[in-house]
């Protein structure tokens, strides 16, 4: 974690503030903790998605009532280092494994591990700079404007040769229908702007030949 705008240079040489993308913070108006107090606001970090897009093919699932937070505070997308992968609402979730499975159709499928519901072969599965070679994930911010997830996020190695889709079923009716998890966060750099009400993300650096723990310490990123 580091604070103050940059820049922030990792090894060997690149300046990841150069490839942000930015989108709007949003408040969820009712609180999210396990505990608090009525009327407190939220104080998670939560971004406004429009759609999920794979391959650039859109998901379909009722955008309109789970990704806009409604006045009890359900709803929505939510940041957390908590969780270990995203979670996503039930009908989001089967949403995504169906669009996802048909964008993979030479690839065969194998029996599910926990806590993950579709797994491959990864026989048939090649690797990349960026991960496993499978159809990208686009979070929709707003026109033109999208996080992109390559395999390295998307997937998740359980067994020699066994992949699985790194996103895990929330159940119906959850309080928050998206929440971006840990590994979907992995080499992703994250510039939470508060004063601006702003969320700068990356997406992969693995794109850029460099990782989160290539950060230089001899660099004058905290000046």
């Amino acid at each position: 974690m580091f604070f103050g705008g940059g820049p922030y240079v990792l090894l060997p040489g690149i300046d990841a503030t150069k490839s942000l993308t930015f989108t709007k913070l949003i408040l969820n108006p009712v609180s999210t903790a396990g505990a608090s107090f009525v009327g407190d606001p939220s104080t998670d970090y939560f971004i406004q998605l429009k759609s999920i897009k794979i391959k650039d093919k859109v998901v379909s699932f009722n955008a309109t009532s789970l990704l806009n937070i409604d006045a009890q505070g359900y709803g929505g997308t939510k940041i957390s280092t908590v969780k270990p992968y995203t979670v996503l609402e039930t009908s989001i979730y089967k949403a995504v494994v169906k669009t996802f499975v048909k964008q993979l159709p030479r690839v065969p499928r194998v029996a599910s591990v926990a806590p993950f519901g579709a797994c491959f072969s990864s026989k048939n599965i090649s690797s990349t700079r960026v991960g496993p070679f499978v159809p990208l994930i686009d979070l929709v911010l707003s026109e033109g404007v999208f996080w992109r997830f390559f395999g390295a996020n998307s997937m998740v190695q359980v067994a020699k040769d066994v992949f699985c889709l790194g996103f895990v079923d929330g159940g119906v009716r959850p309080m928050i229908s998206i929440v971006i998890g840990g590994h979907q966060l992995e080499d992703n750099l994250l510039q939470f702007d508060l004063a601006n009400k702003r969320l700068g993300f990356s997406s992969s650096l693995l794109f850029r030949q460099t990782t989160c723990a290539n950060f230089n310490f001899t660099s004058n990123a905290l000046s």
